[in-house]
């Protein structure tokens, strides 16, 4: 609600008296109400229109001009309109004495995301989209419509009057409608945007909900992290059955999938923008959910922690809290690796150093991130991809060319190094005493722990294996904890529903399986610490069995329904954050699936015992094993001095000497503050000034 709205509210509560009197013709029914319905912040509108609700009849203005005729009225008596014609800039709503100033941003941003970046590579094309030019990428919106056939496949549907044999149906409270779906394509904030929902067989429109549209909307994101510098070939996936054969709406654009752009301040931008006019198009939504994996794990919690009220309530995936916790374990397992090769341990001495359940996921690690942190490693030169060869960096041909390094995404943020030209580094590991766990369960000896210490070295801010320890640009690091990319979850999240789908991938295989099953509960760690509970995440744990991970989605996605149904309904005076756990289902609890028609209810604390710890064994990661809290929330630690009685094992004399050469300035002290770490500055940033 605006500030207006909100004071307009407040003042007509003061208007009525404490005891009930009958209506009179010389009664004021009190100042009318303006709500900006489209958009969670009035100041962040885009495209020149906004949907707007009055609270009941009154003469409307756009800058003085009457447009009381683009309004409708609704059964509550009050007023729905699609404003359109907003200035770029300041506008003034008014609806008899209350006025609402509401700022219009162009349709290609940005809005709140800062410079965008040059060049920008178009891939409208790869929608069937007409070509395109840099840097905006706009293209005319485009409809097509799909079909689901009775093999459950989505099909092109040319004309979508026709009925094809093979059409199947789907029901919606009780009633059996034709599965043809409407797809929009078009272009927003530089992205390529899509939503589909059911088709009842007319155009939509924001003044009559679709009939075959249950007024709720699911955003979804990609996975993967990278750098960005084109706009993408790939949405979140739109036709997804779930969702739409129970009458959601579904919607995406390139620049929430990760692996085309990491930044999740851009990202939500985007979702912002393109739920904007999703909303203009549908009409109003009585809520929004986020689903995907991964990367798009780090959206929803970075988002809804960030920017709160573009997503209601959070399903995220194989989940990861922010970026920055997935490269410190890819960093990590870069130098445990290095290390690794090139001594004699056993692989159960590499699993207790990593933390992991194997030293597999280590493997994983580098291989999949590793070229992500350097200027080079991970740019597409295959032929046809959207960027040029000869437009990637080079230190002699091409200095000044795309460095296609994930950091490049949070510049923005945390500033760019002038001496070396690539964005500041909050990467570090002095004082981390790698395999500390290993060291005190006996599984490595003194003589080993103290020679992978003094060897393990660093990834540097370009990505390469040095043999110095890493060390944080101090303005960096204050930057990420002020920016809330380093995820504190004390904002937004302490008050958003969160269904953590932990589908365990441990022992997935290579590429899989860095999504291990402990950052769930590095999540939860940083939730406590920030909000004294975690009362609203819940964590199922599932495997990846088709279909044991298909329950659980319908399950998750029911029981988020449900959940913010309630909470919709809640009109008590409890705070938000009351009202999410007070409204939280009675059956839904931590648990694990243990088939696809048995799910077991048990809380699950770090690591989970019982029926799920049995079945899902949870492990750590290599700065846990290194004795880090659980929720890894301290980018560069606070040092202690080196004790050797601490360790309650018997160092030599020259293991001793080996680890004061490690650890000059001592090891690192989980109990105090990280250095630099902050409170995160607020929500709603703007990075744009």
């Amino acid at each position: 609600m605006s500030s207006n709205s909100l004071r307009a509210v407040i003042l007509a509560a003061a208007l009525v008296g404490t005891v009930a009197a009958p209506a009179s013709a010389t009664q004021s029914p009190g100042p009318v109400a303006l709500t900006v319905l489209s958009n969670t912040k009035p100041e962040y509108v885009s495209g020149g229109d906004v949907l707007v609700k009055v609270s009941r009849s009154a003469t409307v203005k756009l800058n003085g001009r009457d447009i009381t005729a683009e309004f409708a009225a609704q059964p509550d008596q009050s007023l729905l309109g699609l404003v359109t014609g907003l200035r770029t800039g300041a506008n003034v709503l008014t609806a008899g004495e209350t006025s609402l100033r509401v700022t219009s941003y162009p349709l290609s941003g940005p809005i709140f995301s800062g410079p965008q970046q040059v060049p920008f590579y178009c891939e409208t094309t790869a929608f069937g989209l007409a070509p395109a030019a840099q840097p905006l990428c706009e293209a005319p919106t485009k409809v097509t419509y799909r079909y689901r056939t009775t093999a459950g496949a989505f099909v092109v549907l040319p004309d979508p009057a026709v009925r094809p044999a093979d059409l199947a149906t789907t029901v919606l409270d009780g009633r059996t409608v034709p599965y043809i779906v409407r797809v929009e394509t078009g272009t927003i904030d530089r992205a390529v945007y899509q939503f589909a929902a059911l088709y009842d067989g007319t155009d939509p429109t924001p003044l009559r909900s679709q009939q075959n549209w249950n007024r709720k909307l699911v955003y979804a994101f990609g996975g993967g992290c990278n750098a960005g510098f084109h706009q993408g070939n790939q949405t979140g996936n739109v036709l997804n059955d779930l969702f739409l054969s129970q009458g959601y709406a579904v919607a995406s654009s390139t620049l929430n999938v990760p692996e085309t752009n990491c930044s999740t301040v851009i990202s939500g931008e985007a979702a912002m923008m393109v739920k904007e006019h999703f909303i203009e198009t549908y009409g109003p939504t009585r809520y929004t959910i986020g689903w995907g994996g991964s990367g798009g794990s780090v959206n929803q919690h970075e988002i809804a922690d960030g920017y709160p009220g573009i997503l209601d309530g959070i399903v995220p995936g194989v989940s990861f809290p922010d970026m920055f916790s997935a490269f410190t374990s890819a960093a990590d397992c870069s130098v445990l690796n290095k290390y690794f090769a090139g001594t004699a341990l056993t692989e159960a001495q590499k699993t207790a150093i990593t933390g992991f359940v194997s030293s597999s996921p280590c493997v994983s690690w580098q291989a999949g991130f590793g070229p992500k942190m350097t200027p080079i490693g991970s740019c597409n030169r295959a032929p046809g991809a959207p960027i040029p060869p000869t437009a990637f960096w080079d230190p002699v041909l091409n200095p000044t060319g795309i460095k296609c390094m994930s950091a490049e995404q949070w510049v923005t943020q945390l500033g760019r190094d002038p001496k070396t030209g690539l964005p500041r580094s909050v990467r570090d590991n002095i004082g981390v005493q790698y395999g500390l766990h290993a060291l005190q369960s006996g599984a490595i000896t003194p003589a080993q722990f103290a020679d992978l210490n003094a060897k393990v070295g660093s990834v540097d801010p370009a990505g390469q294996l040095v043999a110095e320890r890493a060390t944080a640009d101090p303005a960096a690091l204050r930057a990420a904890y002020r920016s809330d990319l380093q995820l504190s979850g004390g904002l937004g999240l302490r008050s958003t529903p969160i269904i953590d789908q932990r589908s365990y991938a441990d022992r997935a295989g290579f590429g899989i399986d860095i999504h291990t099953a402990e950052v769930s509960f590095v999540t939860r760690d940083r939730l406590l610490k920030a909000n004294g509970t975690a009362a609203n995440q819940v964590i199922i744990m599932s495997s990846l069995d088709p279909a044991q991970s298909a329950a659980a989605s319908r399950y998750e996605l029911d029981a988020m329904d449900r959940w913010l149904a309630a909470i919709t309904a809640d009109g008590s005076h409890r705070s938000a954050q009351q009202k999410v756990i007070a409204n939280k289902p009675a059956d839904l609890k931590d648990g694990c699936y243990l088939s696809a028609i048995q799910r077991v209810d048990q809380p699950l604390n770090y690591p989970p015992s019982g029926p799920c710890g049995a079945t899902y064994p949870v492990a750590a990661n290599p700065r846990i094993a290194a004795g880090s809290d659980i929720g890894v929330s301290k980018l560069k630690c606070a040092l202690k001095p080196l004790n050797f009685s601490a360790y309650q094992v018997a160092f030599t004399a020259a293991d001793r000497a080996t680890l004061r050469k490690a650890f000059p300035s001592g090891v690192c002290d989980y109990t105090r503050p990280g250095i630099g770490q902050q409170p995160p500055a607020g929500t709603w940033l703007n990075f744009s000034s």
